[in-house]
């Protein structure tokens, strides 16, 4: 028979960011304990979680103390240890496993194990070295994007190539360890799913969204995307297939490049609550996170439904003190704010969302506010 867990539990979260914090607060609701492990006193989850045991996320004592201590067990990131992570699991309950966690933890797993499933993703070449890429630009040529296998997030590891090859920028990548070429794919639109499973077998599609990234790190989510709902179907098919192949459990975000001819290509997964998905607190008849819980809690995952459509855009440190001066007013936008300590450059520390009926009006109201401005 299938585990319950049940209110009154505690739910385990390895990482206290804000995806931690949002699905600390979701448990919360639901009648959960929580605990959190993650190196930063007072972190994000930490603030609101039952308690915290600060250490590295790789010190296998701590992780085996939060498992001791947590009737389910989850995370909020990838950067996790994957064996390590297995051998602590062992004392507790982990559904989701670490079969998708690996996979995703590595671009050549992951483009591999995509196209075992005949899914489309763009043209790559493994390599190792300056004369690896060399060959590597020769078979796919120009534009290109050389990124390292592991470690890469909001833009970080990966470098666009347009017309030559500039070694110096290529060297650290390659001495981080082995690296990928991916062709460019001349995209229109990015979009992305949120997809939530449990062990039963069930399986929740939140809507199709439109993602605008700036400086790679993602600056606003307009749902629902601008697409046909043939292209929205299409979209829902790659996901289930994907989360059907991994037996999914929790939730999964799957982020799709759209071209002009109306191609679809997988670009990256995620397994875990996503900030494409953050819109759904709001926006959606159930949040990412209340989906998380109940899928790794095996609770039954209801349909989703859009409430109404929306404009979610992250307040990185730079438009913190900005944004402040809109809570008085703007009445209609929802604040998340996270609690970081130190709002640097290209942090995320909290995000807007706007719920509307004409996004276009949305998007210029926005803009009005020039906290956004480059």
């Amino acid at each position: 028979m299938t585990k319950i867990i049940l209110p009154g539990a505690t739910v385990g979260i390895v990482g206290g960011g804000q995806l931690g914090q949002m699905m600390a607060l979701a448990a919360k609701e639901m009648g959960f304990r929580v605990g959190v492990l993650d190196p930063t006193p007072d972190c994000p989850c930490g603030q609101v979680a039952d308690w915290q045991i600060i250490a590295a996320y790789q010190d296998e004592a701590a992780l085996s103390q939060l498992a001791e201590k947590s009737d389910v067990l989850t995370f909020e990131f990838e950067n996790v240890h994957v064996a390590t992570l297995d051998r602590v699991a062992s004392g507790t309950y982990f559904p989701q496993g670490t079969h998708l966690l690996a996979i995703s933890q590595n671009r050549l797993k992951e483009k591999s194990f995509l196209q075992s499933l005949g899914l489309p993703v763009a043209p790559f070449v493994p390599l190792e070295n300056i004369r690896d890429l060399r060959q590597a630009v020769a078979k796919l040529g120009y534009p290109c994007v050389l990124k390292t296998t592991t470690d890469g997030y909001d833009g970080k590891g990966q470098v666009v190539f347009t017309a030559e090859v500039d070694e110096a920028l290529a060297a650290p990548l390659l001495a981080h360890g082995a690296c990928v070429l991916e062709a460019w794919v001349p995209f229109v639109k990015e979009l992305s799913i949120m997809v939530a499973g449990n062990e039963a077998g069930e399986l929740s599609f939140f809507p199709v969204v439109e993602n605008d990234h700036r400086h790679n790190i993602l600056h606003a989510t307009l749902v629902p995307a601008a697409i046909s709902t043939h292209l929205s179907n299409e979209v829902q098919a790659l996901a289930k297939k994907i989360a059907t192949a991994v037996k999914l459990v929790g939730t999964l975000a799957v982020e799709i490049f759209l071209t002009p001819d109306g191609e679809l290509f997988v670009n990256e997964l995620a397994p875990r609550p996503h900030n494409s998905g953050h819109y759904s607190i709001e926006a959606c008849t159930i949040s990412q996170f209340t989906a998380h819980l109940r899928g790794i809690c095996n609770w039954p995952l209801p349909p989703v439904r859009l409430l109404s459509p929306a404009v979610m855009v992250n307040i990185l440190g730079e438009h913190l003190a900005k944004s402040y001066g809109e809570i008085p007013r703007q009445r209609s936008w929802n604040f998340h704010l996270y609690g970081k300590a130190l709002a640097k450059t290209g942090r995320k520390m909290g995000h807007i969302t706007i719920l509307t009926t004409n996004l276009t009006q949305t998007l210029k109201e926005i803009q009005a506010t020039k906290i956004w401005d480059a």
